[in-house]
């Protein structure tokens, strides 16, 4: 099963939900939901350099992917999904309009 962090408020992760409902290959994960699942994130977050460039750039680094081999990723396409379409407003989400 593919592991996907995320937050019902970031558009890029809305797109992927609607992506994924309904297949048990994906398991949907809220990090605004329970503060479990932010620590489970953050712990992932804070040890793995797949997170580093997100970090420079002031993202949180989501929609994340934990693959079946543990493989961590940040990108939709290596989870079998497609990124969010640029015309969405994905950038709504930060601060200073450049994403998650």
């Amino acid at each position: 099963m593919i592991k996907i962090y995320g937050m019902s408020t970031c558009p890029d992760c809305t797109c992927l939900e609607e992506q994924v409902k309904g297949n048990n290959k994906y398991e949907s994960i809220d990090i605004g939901l329970h503060v479990k699942d932010l620590k489970s994130f953050l712990k992932l977050r804070d040890n793995n350099p797949i997170f580093d460039e997100a970090k420079k750039m002031g993202s949180i680094g989501i929609p994340c992917f934990v693959l079946e081999d543990g493989t961590v990723t940040l990108t939709p396409e290596e989870a079998g999904l497609h990124s969010t379409p640029a015309s969405t407003d994905a950038a709504s989400c930060s601060i200073d309009g450049s994403g998650c």
